[in-house]
């Protein structure tokens, strides 16, 4: 984007770009623990699955330079570390048995062993926290970090959300069952018409502007971050509900 070619950012002359490329690295490691510790069932792992693959899809689009790749890098990274820290601060609190972390969280954090609640729920309602969320709060997070407003970030944004939206194909493709038991009637199709990825990018983005454009106020910040937490969180309890075999 002409914007982002148009600032020089901050962090870059205090060395926070191989500290951010070493960060990229280390939040593929830390998913790909997760990844041999969980248990394949647990929701979280199946959340975490998909999201490992978002991150290396990520990564190699940063690396690659090519057409279709990431115009800022420094800020490609940024963006993507900073986002990735939210999901794995949840989680990690969630493991010290740590229960108020984000209201967001929370859904997929209780019922990740519920019987019930098939693998796609699990890996939607992930997806709803992270985007719905995490994302707006991470760039943010980012902007400070870089010394730029979200405008200078919009590329980085959409790049990452066009790569979600390819990877949500992939997880229907992979998880959704059977065409012979996936009936027009059937209350996982229900489930999964409610909730749109593309509807929740735009959100967030929105958010994230709101938020900046609030940076100045920290009341009515906490209130908006609140509100936006506990209403992702609901969504995220309604696409976690337990259906019939």
């Amino acid at each position: 984007m002409a914007q982002s070619q148009q600032y020089e950012p901050l962090a870059a002359a205090q060395g926070v770009d191989q500290r951010f490329d070493q960060g990229v690295g280390a939040v593929i490691a830390r998913m790909r623990a997760l990844a041999a510790d969980l248990p394949p069932g647990d929701g979280v792992a199946v959340f975490n699955r998909v999201y490992l693959a978002v991150t290396e899809a990520v990564d190699r689009a940063i690396d690659s330079g090519a057409a279709g790749g990431f115009p800022d890098r420094t800020a490609a990274v940024t963006l993507d570390v900073r986002f990735a820290e939210r999901y794995l601060t949840a989680v990690d609190a969630a493991s010290a048995g740590l229960l108020l972390g984000p209201a967001c969280w929370r859904p997929l954090l209780q019922f990740r062993r519920h019987p019930g609640v098939r693998p796609l729920q699990f890996a939607l309602a992930g997806i709803n926290a992270h985007i719905g969320h995490d994302l707006a709060l991470a760039v943010v997070d980012a902007c400070h970090t870089l010394g730029c407003e979200p405008a200078f970030l919009e590329d980085e944004f959409e790049r990452v959300g066009d790569i979600l939206v390819t990877l949500e194909e992939r997880i229907r493709e992979e998880l959704m069952p059977g065409p012979d038991l996936l009936q027009i009637a059937d209350p996982l199709t229900h489930l999964l018409g409610s909730w749109s990825l593309e509807r929740a990018r735009d959100a967030a983005w929105g958010a994230a502007r709101a938020l900046w454009a609030l940076r100045e106020l920290p009341g009515v910040t906490a209130e908006f971050t609140r509100s936006m937490d506990t209403s992702v969180g609901l969504v995220g309890r309604m696409l976690l509900t337990p259906l019939p075999d």
